[in-house]
This record gives C-alpha cells, sequence and structure tokens, in this order.
C-alpha cells in the first residue's frame, strides 16, 4: 500500500509543494494527489492585469501534472476531518470522500470585509479569476469619466489601482486608505510611487476610514463620500473557514498554527504553506500573506515531509524576505530592499528597471509551476521505516 499524501490547493504554495514531493519521493511507494477547485493554475499575483483587460497565458493544471507522479482532481473541498484523515469533496454533482496520510493544506485565502456594510454586494475584487473578470466586464461597460475607487493602500490596492489607470486613461480612478498609501515603503520609493500616481492621475485618499459601500459611492468615518461607480476592494485578506471547523489549532484569524518545518503544532500528520499557515519568519516575525513567503514556506514543508518519510535528517532553515515588488503598470515598478525581517531598506530599484524585475520573478514563478518536477533536486528516495510509514508499511 502506498503512503498517500493529499495536497488541498494549487496556487503557488500547494503547487510548488506536490510538484517538490514528486522530486523527492519514489512514486512506487507514494501516492500524492493534488486537489483544486479550478482545473487551471491561476497567477494570482497578475489578477489585476486580468481585471484590466489583459489575457494571461491558460496553464491546465492536468497538463502541469502529466508525467510527473501527481495525480490531479478537479474538486471543491467543502470538509475535512483530521481525526479520521477524510477531506470531503464536491465533484461535479457528487460528494466523495477522500483518505490520506499526510495532508499539505494549502487553500490559501479570499477577500476580507473586515464587516464593512456593501462590500460583498457592491464591491469587486481581484482575489480570485473569477472576481477579476468580473471586475474586467464592469470596468468595460463604463463610460469616459467613469469613476473607479480601489479600496486598500497595500501592494495589491497599489497594482491594480496603477494597472487599472494605465489600461483605462479615460476612467476616473482613485485609491484610498485608513492610513498611508503605501506608507511602509522607503522615502525614495514612497516618492517614486507619487509621481507615478500623478502621471496616471490618480486621486489618493489617506485617512479614508470607508464605513459603507454603496451603489455609486462609499462612505467614510468622517461622514464623508468619495464618489465610486465601481469599487474595487483590496483591503486584505481571509484564509477560508474549513481549518477553522476542524480540531486543527488554529489562530484567531482561522490560520492553521505550524512550527518551522510547516508542520501543525497539534496534528503532525498535517502540514500548511502560503495564506493558510501561521508560521514564524526571520526575526521571529509571522510571514505575511504573499507569494514571496507561499514559494519557500512550500520547499520547507515539503523537504521535511519527504525527510521524515525517507529516514532523512530534517533540514531547519528560517525563512526570510529579500524584497517587496510592487508593478506600477507594465512600465514601471518599484523593487524595494527589505531585511530578513521585512523591513525596507534604502536601495531601491524603479522605473523601466523595476519592471524588468518584477516581471521576471513572476514569469520565474509559473514556470516553476509548469515545471515542477525539472530542476534540482530531483533524486527520488524510498520510504523509510519512520512514525510516519510505519502504518502503511506494515500493512504491505
Amino acid at each position: 500500500m502506498k503512503h498517500r499524501v493529499v495536497v488541498l490547493g494549487a496556487g503557488y504554495a500547494g503547487a510548488i509543494a506536490a510538484g517538490r514531493l514528486a522530486k523527492r519521493l519514489h512514486h512506487d511507494e507514494v501516492e500524492i494527489t493534488l486537489v483544486n477547485g479550478d482545473c487551471e493554475f491561476v497567477e494570482r499575483v497578475r489578477l489585476h492585469q486580468l481585471a484590466s483587460g489583459q489575457d494571461l497565458p491558460s496553464r491546465p493544471l492536468r497538463d502541469v501534472c502529466a508525467g510527473t507522479g501527481v495525480r490531479f482532481r478537479t474538486a471543491r473541498v467543502t470538509s475535512l476531518d483530521v481525526d479520521r484523515k477524510s477531506v470531503e469533496l464536491t465533484v461535479g454533482q457528487s460528494a466523495e470522500t477522500l483518505g490520506y496520510d499526510t495532508l499539505v493544506y494549502a487553500l490559501g485565502s479570499t477577500t476580507a470585509d473586515h464587516g464593512v456594510p456593501g462590500v460583498a454586494e457592491y464591491a469587486h475584487n481581484v482575489a480570485g479569476k473569477q472576481d477579476a473578470l468580473r471586475l474586467r466586464a464592469r470596468l468595460g461597460e463604463l463610460e469616459p469619466g467613469g469613476t473607479v475607487l480601489v479600496a486598500g493602500g497595500g501592494l495589491t490596492g497599489i497594482e491594480a489601482a496603477t494597472e487599472i489607470a494605465e489600461a483605462h486613461p479615460d476612467l476616473k480612478v482613485a485609491i484610498a486608505a485608513r492610513g498611508g498609501v503605501g506608507d511602509w515603503l522607503s522615502d525614495k520609493a514612497r516618492r517614486h510611487l507619487r509621481g507615478v500616481f500623478d502621471r496616471l492621475g490618480i486621486t489618493v485618499h489617506e485617512g479614508a476610514d470607508i464605513t459603507r459601500v454603496e451603489a455609486h459611492r462609499v462612505v467614510t468615518g468622517a461622514g464623508g463620500e468619495i464618489p465610486a461607480q465601481v469599487t474595487v476592494w483590496t483591503a486584505g485578506f481571509a484564509v477560508h473557514p474549513i481549518a477553522a471547523a476542524t480540531a486543527l489549532e488554529v489562530s484567531e484569524t482561522g490560520r492553521i498554527v505550524v512550527d518551522a518545518t510547516m508542520r501543525s503544532l497539534s496534528h503532525p500528520d498535517v502540514y500548511a504553506v502560503g495564506d493558510a499557515a501561521l508560521a514564524e519568519g526571520a526575526g521571529g516575525k509571522p510571514l505575511r500573506m504573499s507569494c514571496a513567503a507561499a514559494t519557500p514556506m512550500a520547499w520547507q514543508a515539503a523537504d521535511a515531509l519527504a525527510a521524515r518519510l525517507t529516514g532523512r535528517k530534517v533540514p531547519e532553515t528560517t525563512i526570510g524576505y529579500a524584497a517587496q515588488c510592487v508593478s506600477l503598470g507594465r512600465r514601471d515598478a518599484i523593487v524595494q530592499r527589505v531585511t530578513e525581517d521585512d523591513e525596507v531598506t534604502s536601495t531601491v530599484i524603479t522605473g523601466r528597471a523595476g519592471a524588468r524585475i518584477k516581471e521576471l520573478i513572476c514569469a520565474a514563478a509559473a514556470w516553476s509551476i509548469s515545471h515542477p518536477t525539472m530542476m534540482l533536486p530531483s533524486r527520488r528516495h524510498h520510504l523509510a521505516t519512520t512514525p510516519e510509514t510505519e502504518p502503511r508499511l506494515a500493512a504491505r
């Protein structure tokens, strides 16, 4: 009997973890199943491009997994029983139960409305492919002079606002944030950002605490209002509620609490990666929800799990950051150098050079997903008799 590894979610973290496990483990002894609700890999870091009117390459996950030893299933995860080691799936109109010996949980995150009335009814977002396509269609319906407001001054908000403004110069684009827009960046980066906003005609509203979203405006806590025929909500992310409904130890926000190897503190047969996991990075700080953290988290989990299954030494690595990359349309970007614990430095690359670096990083990430078992390490090891494998080996 093979050791069954089930990976839930095929975003950056889940797809990379599945591919790396396939490079590490012998296919005759391990069955790796990757489950995802969408049949294609979605480049989430490019969804602002899709929303603005650009087309993204199609990457069917069945093709990505072909010949790798990873079995792909298109299905929606409805519930999880970590005591019985089973996952409930919806496949089309049917319900199925999928058992596992080891689970890698990578269901990611979606938009958080923070309880603000009207977000669900009136706001758009770029958290998923279908969401981005709906926003794209709505932007196409606006007449010249139509108003678009991006709510949120973080990375996603800045990228969405600049991409939309560049692609739709006939629209009036604004960005609003409770605090400052990009206020964590270095002085040089902020100056460049302001220059880009001015060049693209983006109006900036700082200190704007949005308390309600309506069909054609948002209302702020100070009693003011900002016109918006289209509101794009980017004010934070929330994880899917499935993990919080189980016996897994989760944080107040529903993220699975893991150790340095991305292993659940409460259930050692469960690993969590990406936005769904609460892990400690360099300097003892929690890793933020980002592609920059998801990829090394996936490497860490896959290498640790493979080591435990094959009786090898578990690698110990502290995950740190190198840079924050913010696209500002297709021809401009900010590449902000940061310390390992994500503190900004004075080193910044902007303009076309920054855009080329950002594009290279995005393209490399997509390439690694499309070629999951290429590059090193690729030596596949046999299972050893370990606490993780003993029940399966005994059943042979």
